[in-house]
């Protein structure tokens, strides 16, 4: 996967972001003139998709940019690798001082990636082999829209919804039209032909079609209308009206097969997740991709933790844990410079 990187935000680079607890113990290490090399272990508790280690290594490359190579290394796993209960996806190697404060910003960035891309996994899994779109942005804060979509494609999403995660992954975005268009058209048609006229060639014509009638009419008429130009129509019917059913699926391609229609494509999305994804393959409804939000977006966060197993080259661990590093032989050598975002 070609990945975009954006440098570190100043909240992060500086520690404004950080556990205070990080920048109080960097003072009092300051001033008491202590800065041991240490290693230290990253793992998770849990199977999952790691996500968020590439963003890991660019922000490792930037604090570490200054520190002396003879004592620094980091090994990684990469995104997109299964991981196991306690196995070790990152090693860090350096002077504590040199990346202690980013421990906070280092497990963030791990957790919630990787629970959304486990997430989005699951889905893919249930829908395979047919496609999963990443439509969960509305339901993030806009500033972490692009690691969404990010991760949801490194689980296997085909596609994301924002350009800007869409881009992080070096895709294109994916997306139909909003019900607001159709709304401020008084029409699906009339918004159906506004979209083919106005919009580039190489956009693909996906139309939303439950804003105002029966979604089969309202499929036939806009197939009528666009004939070859259209590419899709998307079901999102509300739950008020019972979501989209297996049997709703059914029925509109076989009006569109009748029709003449049989190149449209048909996308379903409204509060999908594994289960109801799991309901559409069984009644052997002819969908032919998914587009799936909350279930993404909102899933737990994959705790990671971050030990000290070496200090100036002793053997050291908390309680309830095993001094020294850990046996981890997937790990590989992170050259940090080709991680670095310019």
């Amino acid at each position: 996967m070609a990945v975009h990187r954006v440098q570190p935000s100043r909240e992060i680079l500086s520690g404004e972001s950080a556990d205070v607890y990080f920048a109080r113990a960097e003072r009092i290490l300051e001033r008491e003139g202590l800065d041991p090399l240490v290693t230290m272990e990253v793992f998770a508790r849990e199977d999952a998709i790691l996500c968020g280690i590439d963003e890991v290594k660019n922000l490792l490359a930037h604090v570490l940019v200054d520190a002396d190579p003879a004592e620094t290394s980091v090994e990684a796993l990469d995104d997109g690798d299964p991981i196991g209960p306690k196995e070790i996806v990152l090693r860090i190697a350096a002077r504590y001082r040199a990346f202690g404060l980013y421990e906070t910003a280092i497990l963030g960035m791990l957790s919630q990636s990787t629970g959304w891309a486990t997430a989005a996994r699951e889905c893919v899994k249930a829908a395979a082999p047919l496609p999963v779109i990443s439509f969960g942005a509305r339901h993030v804060h806009p500033d972490i829209t692009d690691v969404l979509d990010y991760a949801a494609i490194v689980g296997g999403c085909v596609g994301a919804s924002t350009p800007a995660g869409a881009r992080l992954a070096g895709l294109r975005p994916t997306g139909t039209m909003p019900h607001s268009l159709v709304l401020i058209f008084g029409d699906t048609v009339a918004a159906a032909e506004a979209f083919d006229r106005d919009l580039e060639p190489d956009v693909p014509r996906i139309v939303l079609v439950d804003t105002f009638k029966d979604e089969a009419e309202e499929a036939l008429r806009v197939a009528q209308s666009l004939g070859d130009r259209l590419y899709g129509i998307r079901l999102d019917t509300p739950s008020e009206r019972g979501r989209v059913t297996p049997d709703l699926v059914h029925e509109v391609r076989a009006r569109l097969d009748q029709a003449g229609f049989g190149h449209v494509k048909i996308v379903v999305s409204g509060g999908l997740n594994p289960d109801r994804i799991d309901v559409f393959r069984e009644a052997e409804a002819p969908v032919d991709s998914y587009a799936v939000g909350s279930y993404i977006s909102g899933a737990s966060p994959i705790d990671f933790t971050g030990d000290i197993k070496e200090i100036d080259g002793r053997p050291i661990a908390k309680r309830g844990r095993i001094p020294g590093r850990t046996e981890s032989a997937r790990l590989r050598v992170v050259r940090l410079e080709e991680h670095r975002s310019p």
